[in-house]
C-alpha cells in the first residue's frame, strides 16, 4: 500500500515516529518518507540512525499552517503524531496544549484538503473518552475535527479517521522509564499514585502496526480502538523491582483512576470486531457509509447498550510475569 508512495508524520521525531519510520522502511519501498517535526536536534539524531534515500526532514511545527501545506505538497498519506501530552503540563498551561492539539489538528487538516491527501489518520488516546483532564479534552476535540473533516472534503477523495489506544510501554514520559531510572539510582521505594490504579498497555510496535492497518481498513470518519490488555500500577512496579516497597503519593492532578477507549455513551455507535472495535461517527456524512464490512472485508457487530471498554473491567489482564516480558 505504501511502496511508491508519500507518506508524512507530523511529530516524527517522537517515540512512535522512530518506531513509524523504521517499520515502514523495513516493510515498504516508499518514494517519500517525511518527517515534520520542531525539534532540530532530534531530527538530526534520526538523520544520523536511518540512512535511506527516501527520508525527508522538515522543521515546522503544527501550529504552522501555511508550513503545514508546504511540507505536504505530493504526500499522499499523513500520520498526525505531533501533540503535547503531558498531563500534569497541559494543566498548567491550558492555553498551549490547545494551540497545538486543537488548532494544529485543524491546520493538518486544512493542509491535507488543500493537497488533496489520500488518507489521514490522527493518533488519539484513552484520555479523549470522557475526558477529565486538558489533553484528553483536547484530544476529544482533534478526534471530532478529523471525523468531521470528511464532511466538508466535498468531492475530493481525502479521507480523515482516528486511531485511539493506551499508554505505549517505555515510550517517553511515561511510567516505565521513571521506575527503571528510579531503580538504577538504588531507590528504596517506588512512589505508587494509587493501588487501585490501573492503565490499557501497548507496545510501539503494536501501535505502529496497528495504524497501518487501520490505513487498509479506514473508510473515513471511523476511532479504531485496538483490543489490548491492561494492567495495574503495583504489577507494574513489582514486574520492575519484585519486593521493592511502594509509596503511596497520591493522584497527580487531571489523572482517573482507570482509563476509557469505548464510552458506554457511544455504545450506540460501537462495533466489535474480532481485534479493535469502531466507534462510528455521530454525524452523518453527505454519502452514507456502511461500517459493518471494511475494505479488508472484516465484518463488526454493534456492542451491548451501554457497553464501556475500561480498564477497570477489561477482560484481559497482564500478569507480572507477562509484563516483564512485555518489557523486554
Amino acid at each position: 500500500m505504501f511502496s511508491g508512495k508519500t507518506i508524512l508524520i507530523t511529530g516524527g521525531t517522537g517515540s512512535f515516529g522512530r518506531q513509524f519510520v523504521r517499520t515502514v522502511l523495513a516493510r515498504y519501498n516508499p518514494r517519500r518518507l517525511i518527517v515534520y517535526s520542531r525539534d532540530e536536534l532530534k531530527q538530526y539524531e534520526m538523520q544520523q540512525e536511518f540512512c535511506h534515500e527516501a527520508l525527508r526532514f522538515f522543521i515546522g511545527d503544527v501550529r504552522d499552517g501555511e508550513r503545514l501545506i508546504q511540507a505536504m505538497r505530493g504526500v499522499d498519506y499523513v500520520v498526525h503524531a505531533a501533540a503535547l501530552k503531558q498531563v500534569p503540563a497541559a494543566e498548567y498551561n491550558p492555553m498551549e496544549c490547545i494551540k497545538t492539539n486543537i488548532h494544529g489538528a485543524e491546520n493538518v487538516i486544512k493542509a491535507a484538503i488543500a493537497n488533496n491527501v489520500k488518507k489521514i489518520i490522527a493518533l488519539s488516546t484513552d484520555k479523549a473518552a470522557n475526558p477529565i483532564n486538558l489533553y484528553g479534552a483536547t484530544k476529544l476535540c482533534s478526534d471530532k475535527l478529523f471525523v468531521a473533516a470528511n464532511n466538508i472534503v466535498g468531492s475530493q477523495k481525502t479521507r480523515f479517521a482516528v486511531v485511539r489506544y493506551g499508554n505505549v510501554v517505555g515510550s517517553r514520559g511515561s511510567v516505565v522509564p521513571l521506575f527503571k531510572k528510579l531503580v538504577a539510582q538504588g531507590a528504596q521505594e517506588l512512589p505508587i499514585t494509587d493501588v487501585r490504579m490501573t492503565r490499557f498497555w501497548i507496545t510501539l510496535q503494536q501501535g505502529v502496526d496497528f495504524v497501518l492497518k487501520s490505513f487498509e481498513r479506514m473508510q473515513g470518519g471511523e476511532i479504531f480502538v485496538p483490543k489490548i490488555p491492561s494492567s495495574r500500577i503495583v504489577d507494574l512496579a513489582e514486574a520492575i523491582a519484585p519486593g521493592l516497597p511502594h509509596k503511596i503519593i497520591g493522584i497527580r492532578p487531571g489523572e482517573k483512576l482507570h482509563e476509557v477507549m469505548c464510552p458506554a455513551d457511544d455504545s450506540h455507535l460501537t462495533l466489535e470486531f474480532d481485534d479493535h472495535y469502531v466507534i462510528k461517527p455521530s454525524i452523518t456524512f453527505q454519502t452514507p457509509v456502511d461500517y459493518t464490512v471494511n475494505p479488508l472485508g472484516e465484518h463488526g457487530w454493534p456492542v451491548p447498550q451501554e457497553f464501556e471498554y475500561n480498564s477497570g473491567t477489561n477482560p484481559h489482564f497482564l500478569t507480572v510475569e507477562e509484563i516483564r516480558e512485555l518489557l523486554k
